[in-house]
């Protein structure tokens, strides 16, 4: 049997952060799903795919072979045998990869990776729609959320630290595309689930949105009795 703790929330809400350090703190395995997308978005611009190309896009998720493998600071991910750690965090792979999920077959296919990868774990699972479709019965559901310039802001910084050249302006306009493409999606989109537990981080330190998750946590598993 095993214990799920899914994580929902917008680009930049600190789920990518919040949920590595989660895990270690108690003892979890840490799946970003965003990854799979990325993966995919980056088979896509390999095989030089347009995105009205639907039916090939959909062939590309079927078939990739996509890897996640934990390590201390970061999750090393492998496409097909290559490792795309940093690739998937391209402004490319950015540009696409709300359009690329968007496509139901693609959204299903992965769905069904996301589950397999969480199958008999205890995990923490991030990603837009973890506590509504992929696991809508996890034991603790919780929605981050932080205001557009705060969620920019993180982007902005964190794309600095990790080489990636993209301007604020950049950002905060792919972040607004993103929520609007995110929120409208045929299945999977971005929603609260009813029994989330919503956390706003917007002007928290890491430290800070950390001891107010543990303490949720804490107490859930506490009701729960695990």
């Amino acid at each position: 049997m095993s214990f799920i703790i899914g994580i929902d929330g917008p680009a930049g809400s600190g789920k990518g952060t919040l949920t590595k350090l989660i895990a270690k703190k108690f003892g979890l395995t840490h799946i970003d799903t965003g990854i799979t997308y990325r993966a995919v978005a980056k088979a896509v611009l390999d095989n030089n795919i347009k995105l009205d190309e639907k039916e090939k896009i959909i062939e590309i998720a079927r078939n990739v072979d996509i890897q996640i493998v934990p390590e201390e600071n970061v999750d090393k991910v492998f496409l097909n045998g290559k490792d795309v750690t940093q690739d998937i965090r391209s402004k490319e792979v950015t540009a696409i990869v709300s359009q690329v999920s968007s496509i139901k077959e693609v959204r299903l296919l992965m769905v069904e990776l996301q589950r397999k990868l969480a199958k008999g774990k205890n995990v923490i699972m991030e990603g837009r729609d973890i506590c509504t479709y992929v696991f809508p019965n996890a034991d603790i559901k919780i929605y981050l959320k932080a205001s557009l310039e705060e969620r920019a802001r993180r982007r902005f910084e964190e794309n600095k630290q990790k080489g990636i050249n993209m301007s604020y302006e950049e950002i905060l306009e792919s972040i607004k595309l993103r929520d609007e493409n995110d929120m409208h999606k045929e299945i999977g989109s971005l929603q609260v689930a009813e029994d989330s537990i919503v956390v706003d981080t917007t002007g928290l330190e890491i430290e800070q949105s950390l001891e107010k998750l543990s303490k949720i946590i804490e107490e859930r598993i506490k009701e729960i009795k695990i």
